[in-house]
């Protein structure tokens, strides 16, 4: 029961969740390159939520356990197809998967094609979807992901999200995305772990908090990133001014979470920013009553949430808000990895290789 007196709408959000997995409205068809982003979304969301069995339960079918096995096969298919193989010739500089399948459209052999190339947040992504789906991650070429990264990390330590001429965007969520794809593959030969942490504390803010970029300002979504790597890579231990930074993170409370001073809340960051402290063991210090009354309050009457009250929901602040009140303890919500952004439960199947 919630002590702000709402309730979360369960049942309503495993509605509007179900949708999302058949069907999305069209306003997200700007967003098509990011698919597999919004399928993650949706099954984490119903991970948490203990509703797993609803991403596999076919419509319109009579629901047996072979039926739901179909389904979830259906889904593991479609994200391996996304995968992107070594050319012809060996190059294996763009490997990793890309988030559309849109892209088929480029040329009839895709998964080879070198003007096909994969991003490292889609690459993550899939790895996510696959964990969650309990695949065995049979069929996916760990050497030639590994190779992928190693063509994505930048001289500075940084990453780049697509291996192109000049990098591209390179900041620390990318180093993120590689850190936790080279968690999951068991595999850390392809990062340079010294230049990517030395990248890490270089974008460290004079207010202790972290940017994308060195000089960049303070965020609480780059804030994750860096902390989250960091605890991934062993090395939280290394964090210049921990005081300022717990100061900086519990400072973003208003009643949710804002992500940069001087901002509204906004039920994302009860996620950046509360796993944020998780990961330092200073959760206890915010206020969870009031993080749980807004992000309560951003519930559509159709389910899911939005980002602040009173306007439509969508799939990424369903997800994260549901992250956050996870990591307050809610009843009815799976415990969370922070360091993954995945259930403890989903986290407990990762196949080890």
């Amino acid at each position: 029961m919630s002590t702000t007196g709402e309730d979360l709408e369960r049942e309503k959000h495993v509605r509007f969740l179900r949708r999302c997995v058949n069907l999305l409205p069209s306003e997200y068809t700007q967003q098509d390159n990011n698919h597999l982003t919004l399928l993650y979304f949706v099954v984490g969301a119903l991970d948490l939520l203990g509703e797993l069995d609803c991403v596999t339960r076919p419509a319109g079918t009579a629901d047996t356990p072979e039926h739901r096995e179909k389904m979830r096969e259906t889904i593991v298919d479609y994200v391996y197809r996304l995968q992107i193989l070594p050319t012809v010739d060996g190059n294996t500089q763009n490997c990793g998967f890309v988030g559309s399948p849109a892209q088929y459209e480029i040329h009839p052999q895709f998964h080879q094609c070198k003007y096909v190339i994969s991003n490292v947040a889609m690459t993550y992504v899939a790895l996510c979807l696959l964990v969650l789906l309990r695949d065995d991650f049979s069929r996916i070429n760990v050497p030639a992901i590994l190779k992928g990264l190693r063509a994505l990390q930048q001289p500075d330590g940084s990453f780049s999200a697509v291996c192109v001429p000049g990098g591209g965007e390179c900041d620390v969520r990318f180093v993120y995305c590689a850190c936790v794809i080279s968690h999951f593959l068991n595999d850390w030969s392809g990062i340079d772990k010294e230049k990517a942490i030395n990248f890490i504390i270089s974008t460290q803010t004079y207010d202790g908090a972290f940017g994308q970029r060195p000089h960049q300002e303070s965020h609480g979504g780059s804030t994750y990133c860096a902390l989250a790597s960091l605890a991934l890579l062993g090395e939280l231990h290394r964090i210049p001014r921990m005081d300022d930074l717990v100061a900086w993170l519990v400072d973003r409370q208003l009643s949710g979470f804002q992500g940069r001073a001087n901002k509204p809340p906004d039920t994302c960051y009860s996620w950046w920013v509360g796993a944020s402290l998780t990961l330092l063991g200073k959760y206890n210090l915010i206020d969870f009553s009031a993080v749980e009354g807004f992000n309560l309050s951003c519930q559509a009457s159709i389910g899911g949430f939005s980002k602040v009250p009173d306007v439509f929901p969508d799939v990424l602040h369903t997800y994260y808000s549901l992250c956050g009140l996870s990591l307050g303890g809610r009843a009815g919500l799976k415990p969370l990895d922070c360091m993954l952004g995945l259930t403890k439960d989903a986290a407990s199947h990762l196949p080890r290789r």
